[in-house]
C-alpha cells in the first residue's frame, strides 16, 4: 500500500467552503466559469476595477486543478525561454518574462495589500541538470532568460543534498499555500460585491449579446462578458482540443526538520521530471514536496510510477516520512506558450484561460490581469502573445498531428484491445476494469465493500475509452484527460456529463 493521505496538502490544511448554489436568474457585467486560480483572479480583478461579476464553480472553488498544484509562483518555466526565443524570437521572450514576473510581483503585492497570510516566501527558481548533456540546455536557458530580462545566473552550487552539473537561478521569485492567498481574494471579492456560486455546473453558452450562460439546474446568468477558465474550455467552439496536451503528474509530501531545507524551487526535464520545494508545516517544520513522473492521464500504471517517485525522494532526502500524496494535472498547448484571450475567432465577448504547461500559478494570475484589462478595451503589451486565435502551421502541424494520432490510436484502438478482464468476479475489491458486456465496453468498479458500480466506459466528451487509475480510483480518458469518480460523476473536465450507469451480472 502506498504511505501517506491521498490528498492535497493545500486542501487538507484549509477550511472547506460553503458558497451557495446558484438560485434564480441573475444579471452581471461579466460571467466567470471556473473557481480556480484563473477564475479567481479574473474575477477579483474585474471586481476591483468596479465591474459586477459573478464566479460559477461546477463543485466548490479551488478544489480542482488548483487545489492539487505545487504552487511555484516563478517566471521560470524549466527550459521555456530559449525554446520561446528560436520559435516566436526574442521580443517574445522578453514579453514572457514581464508578462510572467509581473504576476509573481501582484501576488506579493496583493497579499501584503489585503492582508492575506498565504506562507507567500520570496525564494529563488532553480532548474537544473545532472547529466552533462542536459547543462548545454541550461547554458542556452541562462542565456535566453538573462537577455529576456530575468535576473538569471548559471551556477553549480544549490541547497540540494546531491550535486548537480549546472543549474540556472532566477532571483526574486516566490512560492505561497495556493487556497489561503486565494480564500482570502475570495473574501474580498464579495466585500467588493463580486458573487461566488458553488455547485452550479453550467452546460449553455450563448454568445449572442448580451451573453447568456445556463447551468444545469436551469438558471441563466446574464453578462455582457464571459470568461471560460476551467482548467480545459468546456465550451469548445475553437477546437482547443486539438491543440492542447493533457499530462499528469504525482506528487509526494512529508517533513523535515528546517536545516535540511533546500532553500529554493528546482526542477529539472531529466529523470521524467523532478521538482522539489518546501513549506512551512508544523512545529518548526518544512514540508517537502516532491513532483515527477509526468503522464498522459489513463495511460500509465499510476501505483508503479509513484513507487518511483517516493524511491526518488528517499533516496534524495532519506528518512523522510510521507504523509500526503496527490497528483496535479494541466494542458500544454502545441506550440509552447498559454491560451490566454478571445475563445474563437468570431468571439467578441467571450474568453478564454488554457493551456498553462504546468505552470498555472504565475500564468494564472497573468490571466486574471490580462482578461480584466481585455474587458475594460485596454490590451496588454502581451496580449498578442498568448491570443488563442494564433496559428503556426510551420511550428505546430508536427506537434498538432502527433497529438490526433495519439488520440486516434485511443479511440480506435481501445476499443478492440482486451483489458485481460473477462468477468466481473475478477475484479478484486478496490480495483476496475474495462468489461465488454452485450458488445459493449463497461467501466466497472468494485468496492472495498464487494459492490458494484458499473458505468459507459465512453467518455462523455468525445467518446474515448476511459482507463482505471488504480493509485487514485478514479476513470481517466486518454485523449482530453477528462476524469471521473467510480460513480460516474464528472472530477475534471472537459466532460462535463456523468459517465451513463449500466447494469451488469456481478
Amino acid at each position: 500500500m502506498l504511505p501517506g493521505t491521498l490528498e492535497s496538502f493545500w486542501i487538507d490544511s484549509t477550511i472547506t467552503t460553503s458558497y451557495p448554489r446558484l438560485a434564480e436568474d441573475v444579471d452581471v457585467d461579466v460571467a466567470v466559469i471556473g473557481g480556480g486560480i484563473a477564475g479567481l483572479c479574473t474575477a477579483w480583478e474585474l471586481a476591483a476595477s468596479g465591474r459586477s461579476v459573478a464566479v460559477l464553480e461546477a463543485d466548490r472553488i479551488v478544489t480542482g486543478v488548483t487545489g492539487y498544484t505545487t504552487a511555484k509562483l516563478s517566471s521560470l518555466h524549466t527550459l521555456t525561454y530559449a525554446k520561446i526565443a528560436k520559435s516566436f524570437g526574442k521580443a517574445a521572450a522578453r514579453l514572457y518574462a514581464q508578462s510572467q514576473q509581473s504576476a509573481v510581483e501582484r501576488a506579493v503585492a496583493l497579499s501584503a495589500e489585503l492582508g492575506i497570510d498565504c506562507d507567500l516566501e520570496r525564494v529563488p527558481a532553480f532548474t537544473y541538470a545532472e547529466s552533462d548533456v542536459g547543462v548545454q540546455q541550461i547554458r542556452d536557458e541562462v542565456d535566453a532568460a538573462h537577455e529576456a530580462g530575468l535576473e538569471a545566473s548559471l551556477v553549480t552550487d544549490t541547497g540540494l543534498p546531491f550535486p548537480v552539473a549546472g543549474a540556472i537561478r532566477v532571483e526574486n521569485q516566490a512560492q505561497f499555500h495556493p487556497r489561503k492567498y486565494l480564500l482570502g481574494l475570495a473574501e474580498d471579492l464579495t466585500r467588493r460585491g463580486g458573487r461566488i456560486f458553488e455547485r452550479t455546473r453550467v452546460v449553455g453558452l450563448d454568445e449572442r449579446k448580451p451573453c447568456r450562460v445556463t447551468t444545469e439546474q436551469g438558471h441563466t446568468v446574464v453578462a455582457g462578458d464571459v470568461v471560460v477558465a476551467t482548467h480545459y474550455p468546456i465550451f469548445d467552439r475553437a477546437l482547443l482540443f486539438a491543440r492542447l496536451v493533457p499530462r499528469r503528474e504525482l506528487v509526494v509530501a512529508g517533513p523535515i526538520s528546517a536545516d535540511r531545507d533546500p532553500g529554493g524551487m528546482y526542477i529539472t526535464p531529466e529523470e521524467n521530471t523532478r521538482s522539489v520545494r518546501t513549506a512551512p508545516y508544523r512545529d518548526g517544520q518544512r514540508l517537502l514536496i516532491v513532483t515527477g513522473e509526468h503522464f498522459t492521464p489513463g495511460t500509465a500504471d499510476v501505483t508503479e510510477r509513484f513507487e518511483r517517485l517516493l524511491a526518488w525522494t528517499a533516496d534524495g532526502f532519506p528518512d523522510v516520512e510521507i504523509a500526503y500524496r496527490w497528483a496535479t494535472q494541466d494542458n500544454s498547448t502545441t506550440d509552447g506558450v498559454p491560451f490566454v484571450g478571445p475563445l474563437h475567432l468570431g468571439a467578441a465577448h467571450v474568453h478564454v484561460a488554457t493551456g498553462f504547461g504546468g505552470w498555472g500559478m504565475s500564468t494564472g494570475i497573468m490571466a486574471g490581469q490580462m482578461l480584466a484589462a481585455a474587458v475594460a478595451g485596454d490590451p496588454v503589451p502581451w496580449a498578442k502573445l498568448y491570443d488563442p486565435r494564433r496559428l503556426h502551421p510551420v511550428r505546430e502541424v508536427a506537434p498538432m498531428l502527433k497529438l490526433q494520432a495519439e488520440v486516434a490510436r485511443h479511440f480506435v484502438g481501445d476499443r478492440i484491445r482486451s483489458s485481460h478482464v473477462d468477468s466481473v468476479d475478477d475484479i478484486e475489491a478496490g480495483s476496475g476494469a474495462v468489461i465488454r458486456r452485450r458488445g459493449e465496453q463497461c467501466a466497472v468498479y468494485r468496492d472495498e465493500n464487494g459492490n458494484v458500480h458499473a458505468l459507459s466506459a465512453r467518455c462523455t466528451h468525445l467518446g474515448c475509452i476511459v482507463h482505471f487509475n488504480d493509485a487514485e480510483r478514479a476513470w481517466e480518458c486518454p485523449c482530453h484527460g477528462s476524469r471521473f469518480a467510480p460513480d460516474g460523476s464528472v472530477i475534471q473536465g472537459p466532460a462535463n456529463a456523468p459517465l451513463q450507469r449500466k447494469d451488469v451480472d456481478a
